[in-house]
């Protein structure tokens, strides 16, 4: 598959992603309400058993390509919620008995991600 066409599907497969975490993620909190981001919450839980389920199927039973795979965990996964990333990396991590670089990874991210962000408001604020 040339690179053009590879570019063009896995935009495709992002842009369906995106498409699916912005309606399930709308749909939750239309029905429960927006008290807490429980739409967030679901986008990501969901995200992760997909992630896993994919991964599994694509790996044991499945014969899926490299490029299927890339369409599917990258391009949709990776749209719908990088956060099923995240927790796949560092499970893969924790899965080769490496529990403090797995845990690490999370907590990095999150900690780390927090700052960004309030650092972000910060200077868009003071500018």
């Amino acid at each position: 598959m040339a690179i053009i066409e590879r570019l063009l599907y896995l935009g495709i497969a992002g842009a369906l992603g995106t498409l699916a975490r912005y309606g399930l993620s709308g749909l939750v909190q239309r029905y429960v309400g927006s008290a807490f981001p429980w739409g967030t919450f679901v986008v990501n839980v969901v995200g992760c058993f997909l992630f896993g389920a994919i991964w599994s199927l694509s790996n044991e039973r499945l014969a899926l390509s490299g490029e299927a795979k890339i369409l599917i965990l990258t391009g949709f996964m990776g749209a719908f919620t990088t956060f099923s990333t995240l927790i796949a990396d560092s499970s893969i991590l924790m899965a080769d008995s490496q529990w403090i670089q797995g845990l690490g990874n999370i907590l990095m991210h999150s900690v780390v991600g927090i700052v960004a962000f309030f650092v972000g408001l910060a200077i868009i604020r003071v500018v």
